[in-house]
């Protein structure tokens, strides 16, 4: 006798209470939900508990849409009518209770990385790409976009236990309550520990830079290699992009893991308040400050200043706090710009119908 084979729930797919009040309050019931799992050029697939499926949007969300965010991302609960068994039309996004985004780069429009996460695993490996820098512009997106982030120190077994435990000392000095995970795909060394940090029903979002590692854990996670991975090219000791699409997987523990295209840059979009969150021992000296407006870069009376002349600040830190900033400062002016631009070009087509009007009467 077999055993019986338990039905998908909506909760193994990641939905919780905060989806159902949503739901529920869109008034959709006559719409199944599913969750995107791929996103295609045009085209998603979603998931549902009686199967995948290939979905578009509606010609009226497109025509609807005035930036990136109004369509679907990897990571999304979408109301959905079924056109067949493989196919079906996505009506609606639900709210999303939490996203990752970084600014394209040579775009002013932000990049969604994925949505409903909730935890985001920064990868970086101690090879060649280890930057403590790097993984506070990470946690910079991640916290503003409301996800908690992680670290996963990979390919430990390039260097010597030294080496690593200077590492391990930077990460504790800089990160202080951010959790860590050390692995080795060679030693295998970390892997049960990862695996037992996901936990069932949750959302995990590997991020980082490409030849890190983050598809070989993944497939390490699975217990198969289902996603196609290279070697590292020893010639520039640069990763590949093998990954080309994101994309979601499920673990037999019940934890759910996306995979992501290796980001060359992460530039900062409407981050100030994952800035102030990360930098807290910055942000909480502002208001010490003689100027209210002060940028912590030339004001005299300045209190992050003196507190990095005393040496009490990390100088590293602090340089990278006036960057980040900066950027941040620099997407939102060019947003308010752009919407002020927007605003000015939809009061002239209202005059100029007006005054079409008149000449018509």
């Amino acid at each position: 006798m077999t055993d019986e084979i338990k039905k998908l729930q909506n909760e193994d797919l990641g939905y919780d209470s905060f989806f159902e009040s949503n739901y529920k309050k869109l008034e959709l019931k006559n719409l199944s939900i599913a969750r995107v799992t791929v996103e295609y050029r045009g085209a998603y697939k979603v998931k549902n508990t009686d199967g995948e499926y290939l979905a578009k949007i509606t010609g009226k969300q497109m025509f609807d849409a005035s930036r990136r965010e109004d369509y679907p991302a990897v990571g999304d609960w979408v109301a959905i009518v079924l056109l067949d068994k493989e196919q079906a039309v996505i009506q609606k996004i639900l709210p999303r209770r939490t996203i990752i985004k970084r600014k394209n780069i040579n775009k002013s429009e932000a990049q969604i990385i994925a949505t409903n996460i909730d935890e985001a695993l920064i990868v970086e490996s101690v090879g060649r790409d280890y930057s403590l820098n790097r993984f506070e512009r990470y946690f910079t997106v991640a916290t503003a976009g409301g996800v908690k982030p992680a670290i996963v120190l990979n390919k430990i077994d390039l260097i010597s236990k030294e080496e690593l435990d200077l590492i391990l000392s930077e990460i504790k000095n800089r990160f202080e309550g951010i959790d860590y995970i050390l692995t080795s795909i060679v030693t295998e060394q970390g892997l049960k520990e990862l695996k037992e940090y996901l936990k069932k029903g949750k959302t995990y979002c590997f991020l980082g830079s490409s030849g890190v590692g983050k598809s070989s854990l993944i497939n390490k996670l699975l217990g198969k290699d289902i996603i196609k991975t290279e070697n590292i090219s020893t010639s520039s000791d640069r990763g590949k992009h093998v990954t080309t699409k994101r994309e979601m997987y499920f673990l037999e523990n019940g934890a759910i893991v996306i995979d992501n295209p290796g980001i060359r840059g992460v530039g900062m979009t409407d981050t100030n308040i994952g800035i102030n969150d990360l930098f807290e021992e910055i942000t909480t000296l502002a208001p010490k400050c003689k100027y209210s407006d002060c940028t912590h870069v030339h004001e005299p009376g300045c209190m992050v200043l003196s507190r990095l002349k005393s040496g009490e600040l990390d100088e590293n830190k602090y340089s990278n706090y006036i960057n980040l900033k900066k950027e941040a400062d620099f997407y939102e002016m060019t947003e308010f710009e752009k919407k002020d631009k927007d605003r000015r070009f939809g009061k002239f087509i209202k005059k100029t119908k007006e005054q079409l009007k008149k000449y018509a009467d």
